[in-house]
């Protein structure tokens, strides 16, 4: 049976507009049209000149990833700076000799508010508010946070009164949880774009396109590791999946395994046009998993029908974004021993590399486009056509590239804001055991610990994006201590910073030291659950104070009672006064929890998806903290404890 019936001419935008870093002089966009695409970019701030800039080759790099689909990396420099805090409209018209130039209320109406003719951004002088969240998983039963986003932008008609910015925590993307009719639609995107093939080293399958027909495709992936008794550890971190009761219950038998397959994750997940050329069937499928596809079917139409307000979203603020360990595969990097196991088989180093590569084009390069102008270069010459053959991707400049991405050390970034803004990689520089190897790493190593200090001397405030919580709920924590010390950090995501003792003591000492700043904003997602720490540092006059606010999920949650009984534990057990707190590495340290308003007194954490957002003071401070519920009930005020 075809995977779809779709011969349309395809449209020329397949997803995007997306605006990325944004800058006074500077404006970096991402876009994938089904064909290179002759661009003009539109300016047209309030109350000053309109400019026209065509975007030739210098300011926009165009990467083929399929025979009709094409990333476009579009930068540009400007010779004089826009102006700031006012609305700016912009367009991208597509010069196309026989129609004229088409714009983007031609071709993406869907990108537009009521009756605007353009799409609009601000550049913001300071960091006045901002959103933020992690963990958007589409077959999640939760609503779509980030609809939440598009009906505050809807109700806020001047867009200087706009959010600055959307922080993405980390979990864009799922690549290690899908679901069946997710990847049946990824394979016949695939199909339909044209998306390239390749060939799989170490699996029982020798190229994408048997992998896509397998009988194995579909909910049992681990068939395709060779039946090895060396694999076995193999098989159940990236397909078997890990059973985690107490926390998540994780899923990795559709696990994506091809850079097509998550290539056209992206684009299944950021737009609604793809959705429109194709028309996939069920697969055929055993009764059991025909009742899973079945109930997995009703979320991801769901899913799909909100992703017009999700690009919208994107096509009006500036988004940045960090990875977290479901972006590449769960529990990325947890341990030594995880690395080990993972990178030394070629199947799994080209399952991550994969979906490392994608990251990059997708999300990686839009934060911080000079830190990888080498390797664009080499991903420019990723795909051949051999005489006679559908174009692929060359093998050999594929592994190359994989293990350029993997000893890569720029996928952290800072932004010269005010306040300064540092986006943390806690995934690929940890500081890995030196005792245990099966011990949980450290989020940051020291090198990378001492480049942190240094991006925040004599920075009067700051807001660090760190996709784990710095200072979390201490109870958690505690049990996945304990699970780590009985060797099974897998079971409970055993990530955290106080999981090893010298990153937490050097971070600690960060925010102790004289130099950096006085007023610190932790953001964080993760861990399907939202909370508010002021946290104080005992002893020392005149601060730092720190802000530890942590929005998770955008589509996800925690299971409901697990919750409750956590937090309530959490209370009785580390009260202010209980003496639990002096075995804890944050003892030096006073931990104030904010309440959710309109909570039963005590309660401190919100379970509920949608998107977090925070407004802060002209000293960086924030002075209100919000959760938008994408339930549709009202947003949640986090109150501190004078104001509860």
């Amino acid at each position: 049976m075809p995977l779809t019936t779709s011969t349309d001419t395809l449209p020329p935008v397949l997803a995007g507009p997306l605006l990325r870093r944004l800058e006074p002089t500077r404006l970096v966009l991402w876009l994938v049209g089904s064909r290179a695409l002759p661009l003009t970019l539109r300016l047209q701030p309030d109350n000053g000149p309109a400019q026209e800039l065509s975007l030739e080759a210098r300011h926009c790099r165009i990467i083929p990833v399929g025979r009709q689909a094409f990333i476009h990396l579009i930068d540009v420099p400007l010779d004089s700076a826009l102006p700031q805090d006012v609305a700016i409209a912009y367009d991208l018209l597509i010069d196309d000799a026989a129609d004229g130039a088409r714009a983007i209320a031609d071709w993406a109406p869907h990108l537009l508010y009521a009756d605007a003719e353009m799409p609009v951004f601000v550049l913001h002088s300071r960091i006045d508010n901002l959103l933020h969240g992690s963990c958007r998983k589409p077959h999640h039963s939760a609503d779509e946070g980030l609809l939440c986003v598009d009906r505050l932008l809807a109700q806020t008609p001047e867009p200087q009164q706009r959010p600055a910015l959307l922080l993405m925590t980390g979990d864009q993307v799922y690549a290690d949880d899908v679901a069946g009719p997710m990847l049946r639609a990824i394979h016949a995107l695939i199909e339909r774009l044209g998306l390239f093939d390749e060939h799989l080293e170490g699996a029982v399958v020798d190229d994408s396109a048997a992998l896509y027909r397998h009988r194995a495709s579909y909910y049992q992936r681990a068939e395709l590791l060779p039946a090895l008794k060396s694999n076995e550890t193999l098989r159940e971190r990236f397909f078997g999946g890990v059973k985690k009761p107490i926390f998540t219950s994780s899923s990795a038998d559709n696990h994506l395994v091809t850079f097509a397959e998550v290539m056209a994750m992206y684009l299944l997940v950021w737009s609604p046009v793809p959705w429109r050329l194709i028309d996939p069937r069920p697969p055929q499928l055993a009764s059991r998993e025909q009742q899973r596809y079945q109930r997995e079917q009703l979320r991801i139409e769901a899913f799909a029908k909100g992703l017009g307000g999700v690009a919208r979203v994107f096509a009006h603020l500036s988004c940045l974004m960090i990875f977290d360990d479901h972006d590449i595969t769960d529990d990325w990097n947890l341990s030594a021993q995880w690395e080990e196991t993972a990178y030394g088989h070629p199947f799994s180093k080209r399952i991550i590399g994969n979906a490392l590569l994608a990251y990059m084009l997708c999300q990686g390069w839009g934060n911080n486009p000079d830190a990888f102008t080498a390797l664009l270069q080499h991903t420019q010459a990723l795909h051949t056509e051999p005489q006679g053959a559908a174009p692929r991707l060359d093998c050999n400049a594929q592994d190359g590239l994989i293990d350029e991405l993997l000893r890569f050390q720029h996928w952290q970034y800072t932004l010269p804001t005010t306040p300064a803004l540092v986006v943390l990689d806690t995934r690929t520089r940890r500081w890995r055991s030196e005792f245990n190897l099966g011990q949980p790493s450290g989020l940051l190593d020291w090198e990378a610990l001492s480049e942190l200090q240094h991006e925040l001397l004599d920075h009067p405030s700051a807001i660090i994006v760190s996709p784990a919580p710095v200072f979390g709920v201490k109870l958690i924590e505690t049990v996945q201590r304990v699970f780590s010390w009985c060797g099974y950090p897998l079971l409970v995501d055993a990530e955290n910073w106080m999981a090893h003792r010298g990153a937490a003591q050097v971070i600690l000492n960060i925010f102790r030291h004289s130099r950096t700043p006085g007023n610190y904003v932790i953001l964080s997602g993760d861990v399907h659950y939202s909370f508010v720490y002021e946290v104080l540092i005992r002893h020392r006059k005149g601060g730092p104070k720190i802000w530890q606010i942590t929005s998770s999920g955008i589509k996800n949650e925690f299971p409901p009672p697990l919750l409750e009984w956590f937090d309530r534990l959490n209370r009785w057990l580390y009260s202010p006064r209980s003496p639990l707190n002096w075995f804890t590495r944050r003892r030096q340290m006073r931990v104030v929890p904010y309440s959710p308003e309109n909570r039963e007194a005590g309660e401190r954490l919100w379970n509920s998806a949608g998107i977090g957002q925070v407004f802060f003071n002209d000293q960086g401070q924030p002075r209100e903290i919000y959760q938008h519920n994408a339930n549709g009930a009202p947003k949640t005020r986090m109150l501190a404890p004078d104001e509860g």
